[in-house]
C-alpha cells in the first residue's frame, strides 16, 4: 500500500510540475484544476523538485564571479574554479544553498561521462546539499566509496555522511567506512584498522579516480562541533594550537600545515597526502569558513574548488590578492 501511495504522490506531483513550470498556471489554478488544496499543489511541487522531477540552471555567472575564479585558479594552481554569485541573504545558509547548485551541475557533467567509475567522498552540510541539488541520472556502475569514518563517536549515523544519497541519485554502489570518524584514542584506531573489511574498503577508496570532499571548521558553527564529533576540550585545544580547518580529518594551521595535536592521529580514514596527485574537488560555502578553505588550499592537494562570491572575496582578501587589492 506504500508503494501506491508513493506512486500517487509522485504522480501528483509530475503533473503539478508540468502545470507550474511548463504551463504557468498560478498555484491556485493547479489546485482547482487537480482537486486539491493550494497548499497541497505547494507540497507537491517540492515533493517534485525534492525527488528530481524538475530539473533546472542557470548558464553563466556573472563577471565579478569570472575575475575571482580566474585569480584564485592561478594562486592556487586549480585545475577548475567555480564561483556562485551572491544571493543577497548575508549568511552561510544562502552561501550554502548557492554553492550546492553550482557544485550539483558540475557533477552532473563529471559523472555523466564514463571516467568516473569510482568516486571517494567526504561528508559535510555543503556535501549533503549539493547532492540532494543533484538531479537523478543512471550510473549503475559508480561506485561511491567513503573515504573517512562513516559513525560519530558513539557509533551513531553521521547525517552528513552522502553515501547513500548519492547512491540515490546515480543507482551507484555505496559503500561505507564502518568505523568512527575520530577513534577514542590511536590504540582503538590501532585496533579498527587491523580489521580486513576495513583495509578492504580503504585500500579501494585510495583507488578512486576522483575525490569529493569537505572543508570543515574548529569554530563553532561547524559540523565537527554541531554534531558533537569534537567535545569542547578537544575544540579549545585545536585552537589554542592554532588549528583552523579539518582537512579529511587532519588540522591545518592557517598556513596549511598539521596542527600540533594529537585528535588528528585518531582520524580514521585516508590522510589527504594520500590523495595528493588525484583529482580533488571541494566544496566550501560561508564567509566563516575563510581561513580554513585559505589552509586547505595552501596544502596544493586541492584540484577543483566550488565556493561562494562572498568567502572567494574574503579568501582573496585573506590571501592579499590583486583583486582584493584593486577592488
Amino acid at each position: 500500500m506504500q508503494a501506491r501511495d508513493d506512486d500517487w504522490t509522485s504522480y501528483m506531483a509530475i503533473r503539478a510540475a508540468w502545470l507550474s513550470f511548463v504551463g504557468g498556471r498560478t498555484q491556485g489554478e493547479i489546485a482547482s484544476q487537480l482537486g486539491v488544496s493550494p497548499a497541497k499543489v505547494h507540497r507537491l511541487i517540492a515533493h517534485a523538485q525534492r525527488e528530481g522531477f524538475v530539473k533546472f540552471q542557470v548558464d553563466g555567472r556573472p563577471m565579478e564571479c569570472l575575475e575571482l575564479e580566474k585569480e584564485l585558479t592561478q594562486h592556487f594552481k586549480l585545475t577548475n574554479c567555480i564561483i556562485a554569485p551572491d544571493l543577497g541573504g548575508g549568511d552561510d545558509d544562502s552561501a550554502l544553498r548557492a554553492v550546492a547548485v553550482s557544485a550539483a551541475q558540475f557533477l552532473s557533467g563529471l559523472l555523466s561521462g564514463q571516467n568516473v567509475t569510482r568516486l571517494g567522498v567526504g561528508m559535510g552540510r555543503t556535501l549533503t546539499a549539493a547532492v540532494e541539488a543533484l538531479p537523478k541520472f543512471a550510473r549503475p556502475d559508480l561506485e561511491i566509496m567513503s573515504i573517512c569514518g562513516s559513525l560519530t563517536r558513539t557509533l551513531a549515523a553521521n547525517p552528513y555522511d552522502i553515501v547513500q544519497k548519492m547512491q540515490e541519485r546515480t543507482g551507484g554502489i555505496g559503500y561505507y567506512l564502518p568505523v568512527p570518524y575520530f577513534a577514542e584514542n590511536q590504540d582503538e584506531k590501532a585496533m579498527f584498522l587491523t580489521q580486513r573489511s576495513v583495509q578492504d574498503l580503504m585500500d579501494r577508496a585510495r583507488q578512486s579516480e576522483a575525490f569529493l570532499i569537505g572543508i570543515g571548521s574548529v569554530e563553532n558553527e561547524g559540523h565537527l562541533v554541531q554534531r558533537g564529533m569534537i567535545s569542547k576540550k578537544e575544540q579549545e585545544d585545536l585552537l589554542s594550537g592554532g588549528a583552523v580547518c579539518d582537512l579529511m580529518g587532519r588540522f591545518l594551521t592557517i598556513e596549511g600545515k598539521l596542527a600540533p595535536d594529537p585528535l588528528g592521529d585518531c582520524a580514521v580514514g585516508l590522510h589527504f597526502d594520500e590523495v595528493r596527485g588525484r583529482r580533488v574537488i571541494a566544496l566550501v560555502g560561508g564567509e566563516s569558513k575563510v581561513d580554513a578553505t585559505l589552509a586547505a588550499l595552501r596544502t596544493g592537494v586541492i584540484t577543483d574548488l566550488v565556493s561562494d562570491e562572498t568567502l572567494a572575496r574574503a579568501l582573496s582578501a585573506r590571501a592579499g590578492l590583486q583583486l582584493a587589492q584593486s577592488a
